[in-house]
């Protein structure tokens, strides 16, 4: 019985923080979002898709950002993924860690920290999980598993997808 009790008060202390890690990031509808990812081309949260899109927050100077780098690159594989890095250098330096690292993800300079802070980001790594209609899904601050990102992404296709 005791053991029962030690479980519930550490789940709820793990939903608690969470929350709390999480309540200043933004939720329902997501703010505006453009640029020219350092692959190229346009982005921008405006243009129609019909499938949900993982938006990843990480810095090239965070260590549980390169943690989950594997599992991120992975993903992006088969859905769409846009990742911004966040104070990480000016283009030319995150070009050249992306390079160093091989990742390929579409990624965003965010040089100053003013698109993570539209998106009430202040530390990394953050993900947010976007259905089709641009509405975020899923907010998670901190490591998250590939499997755990999979299953967000996963349950918006089936709940909020044409």
């Amino acid at each position: 019985m005791r053991w029962w009790g030690q479980l519930l008060l550490f789940t709820v202390a793990f939903f608690v923080l969470r929350g709390w890690m999480q309540s200043d990031m933004v939720n329902g509808s997501a703010p505006s979002l453009q640029g020219t990812p350092i692959s190229g081309g346009y982005f921008s949260l405006d243009t129609p898709r019909t499938e949900p899109l993982l938006l990843h927050f990480w810095a090239s100077w965070c260590p549980v950002c390169k943690l989950e780098q594997e599992g991120i690159e992975s993903i992006a594989q088969d859905h769409a993924v846009v990742t911004v890095a966040m104070q990480s250098g000016t283009a030319m330096e995150v070009e050249h860690y992306l390079q160093e690292q091989q990742m390929q993800a579409a990624t965003l300079v965010d040089e100053d920290g003013s698109l993570s802070q539209r998106f009430g980001v202040s530390a990394v790594p953050a993900t947010f999980i976007l259905s089709p209609d641009n509405q975020i899904r899923f907010v998670e601050r901190g490591f998250t598993t590939e499997l755990g990102l999979r299953t967000r992404i996963w349950l918006t296709q089936q709940l909020y997808s044409r």
